[in-house]
């Protein structure tokens, strides 16, 4: 367990323990308060009322001092009898509040039976009582036995016999109100009060230990992903945990999406490094050759220095390409915006494409409706024309001698198209995803033409820079066409 994981710990837990430790002081103080206010009551059940009017009787029958050995032989209920001095017979405290209370009950139109004023054979008058408590209020049988054992021992003997015991030493028999009662007071145990806190405090406890295992396990592991791939491993581990449904699922997910988009862009970077190793070697190959070749025969040193030419050319070509597709993956190609006439701009690429492919006998079409004249695209007219002129390009050196290229624009609400159509061999359709990848060359392409693979790829960054989109997709009949559409910038 980490550091996170017990600061998590501790910290629920100590909230869990001062919710627990504040509700249950709540109630225990609510409690108490109506433990007191019961306390203060008068008992009315009829237990109390036989009692009282045994006291009653008693003391009618004996006075003051057989009311007094009456109540001492009490051992489960308590019957105050205070005098008309406010004293308690046996001397006992009696709460103002208990006695106003039985005074107002006496007071009645009809007083309550368990509350009666009596005087006693030596002319002295109490008021008996007997104050409600739950501990005698649960014991009602064993008062009901001490009641009738203290009138036989001591009360007079009209109030009948004492019940004889049925066996020697069996207690006497249940009377009415002691019918599936248990025998004696319920004493409350101390410790009872502290077993609900200290459940509590337990699932506190384990409640916090597991909300705390609960967040800082995918801290955990994130942390191992964080140093996994600063090591270079940069495998997804995170996919497989959408159970949890969370901020820090989608941390997760996050991750993950993030050492892919690494992983995929240090591929990128390994192939591109190969694959400009590869276009490299080729004309540094023949520019070694082309030397020897004129170190050795001194009369073909013309030929040797057009070949020396012509791959510097070709090298030099494929560098300036390859800055360009820095820039523009570096994203430095989004300064100096103006607004293009893309119709203006398409109408002089093709007929540069016109003059370089009138050789092969070659036809580049341009069709256009009146809606496309007066487009515009805000952006780099020079990017631009790079783009759509790399996409001509290509249609012409892969379609056949004595063929058509086809040049169209369009526009379609708020987008401007422009499709450029050939009957070159085309490209398998799994290749079509492939075909912007930097020094990608179809299958049966790729010993036929001259290139690099990169005019594509640039014409990609360029459209997607200016907030188009660019596409492929096969002709009915052979042939490819590329489609790319472009923002049209709204007057106002």
């Amino acid at each position: 367990m980490g550091r996170l994981f017990w600061k998590f710990f501790l910290c629920i837990m100590l909230a869990q323990v001062t919710a627990t430790i504040g509700i249950g002081g709540t109630f225990w103080l609510k409690n108490r308060a109506a433990q007191q206010e019961r306390a203060l009551d008068i008992d009315t059940s009829p237990p109390a009322q036989m009692i009282i009017e045994a006291a009653s009787a008693t003391l009618e029958a004996g006075g003051s001092r057989a009311l007094r050995q009456f109540l001492g032989k009490l051992e489960r209920m308590r019957v105050f009898a205070v005098d008309t001095q406010g004293q308690e017979l046996m001397g006992r405290t009696v709460h103002p509040a208990m006695l106003a209370k039985a005074r107002a009950m006496l007071e009645q139109s009809q007083p309550h039976p368990v509350v009666r004023e009596a005087a006693g054979s030596d002319s002295q008058r109490y008021l008996l009582f007997l104050p409600s408590s739950e501990r005698f209020r649960n014991a009602e049988a064993g008062a009901a036995r001490d009641t009738l054992n203290a009138v036989a021992m001591s009360g007079p003997r009209t109030m009948g016999p004492a019940p004889r015991p049925s066996a020697a030493g069996a207690p006497p028999p249940r009377g009415e109100f002691g019918r599936g009662m248990p025998p004696g007071p319920r004493m409350d145990s101390p410790y009872r009060t502290f077993i609900p806190l200290a459940a509590a405090i337990a699932a506190s406890l384990l409640f916090s230990f597991l909300l705390a295992w609960y967040f800082a396990r995918p801290i955990r592991d994130l942390r191992q992903a964080f140093e996994a791939a600063s090591h270079g491993n940069l495998a997804p581990r995170f996919h497989a945990s959408g159970k949890r449904g969370d901020e820090l699922t989608d941390l997760g997910r996050d991750f993950d999406r993030m050492t892919g988009r690494l992983r995929n862009l240090m591929e990128s970077q390994t192939r591109l490094l190969h694959d400009v190793s590869h276009e490299l070697r080729s004309p540094l190959a023949r520019l070694q050759a082309a030397i020897g070749l004129a170190h050795q025969q001194p009369e073909k040193m013309a030929a040797s220095m057009q070949r020396i030419e012509r791959e510097s050319e070709r090298m030099d070509k494929l560098i300036g390409e390859l800055l360009t597709l820095s820039r523009l993956e570096a994203g430095a190609g989004h300064t100096h915006s103006e607004d293009v006439s893309i119709a203006d701009l398409v109408h002089d690429i093709v007929d540069d494409a016109r003059y370089e492919a009138r050789a092969r006998l070659l036809g580049i079409a341009l069709t256009g409706d009146a809606t496309t004249a007066d487009a515009s695209v805000t952006g780099q007219p020079e990017l631009l024309a790079r783009a759509v002129e790399n996409v001509v390009r290509n249609a012409v050196k892969h379609s056949p001698d004595g063929g058509t290229v086809d040049v169209a624009l369009s526009r379609q609400h708020d987008w401007l198209r422009i499709a450029v159509l050939d009957r070159g061999p085309g490209v398998a359709g799994t290749d079509l995803a492939n075909i912007f990848q930097p020094f990608f060359r179809a299958s049966n392409t790729q010993h036929s033409t001259d290139g690099h693979g990169l005019g594509l790829a640039i014409a990609q960054h360029v459209i997607n820079a200016h907030g188009g989109r660019i596409g492929a997709s096969l002709r009915s009949g052979g042939g490819l066409c590329v489609e790319m559409l472009l923002p049209v910038k709204t007057p106002g």
